[in-house]
């Protein structure tokens, strides 16, 4: 199963403050050991809102909204793509993460086999592993 870990902003994120040199350090031990275990698929910090875009869909219509974004509750500040056994595991894993006065969602990334009824032929699954092996391809 894999598992899209979210670490959401705060008001020290949203304005450019890069953790501290200790905190980065305690971070990158932390995936060091997710990565010896196979866990850590990918993994990256983001730019504040400020330096982002939305775009909201409306029909055939696309309006695009430049940041900052006022709401830090709704903002990203990173992520982790994480394959392990179960929900428990993951969270298992995140508890051991070195955070502080933050808060961190764990959400399952869907699979391909998750679509089964609504692919009674198989075709989809099969455009999916199709579309997945070229896009890895592409990264080696």
């Amino acid at each position: 199963m894999r598992f899209m870990v979210i670490v959401k902003a705060n008001k020290d994120s949203e304005a450019g403050v890069l953790p501290s040199e200790k905190v980065l350090a305690e971070m990158g031990k932390f995936n060091e050991e997710l990565v010896k275990a196979g866990v850590m698929l990918a993994g990256e910090g983001l730019h504040a809102s400020s330096k982002g875009a939305r775009v909201k869909f409306s029909g055939q219509k696309r309006t695009v909204t430049d940041g900052p974004f006022a709401e830090t509750k709704e903002l990203i500040a990173g992520f982790w793509l994480w394959q392990v056994k179960s929900k428990e595991e993951a969270i298992e894993w995140l508890k051991r993460a070195p955070f502080d006065k933050t808060e961190v969602e764990i959400r399952q990334v869907f699979e391909t086999e998750d679509f089964g009824p609504s692919d009674p032929t198989g075709e989809l699954r099969k455009k999916e592993a199709a579309l997945r092996k070229t896009v890895e391809s592409r990264h080696r």
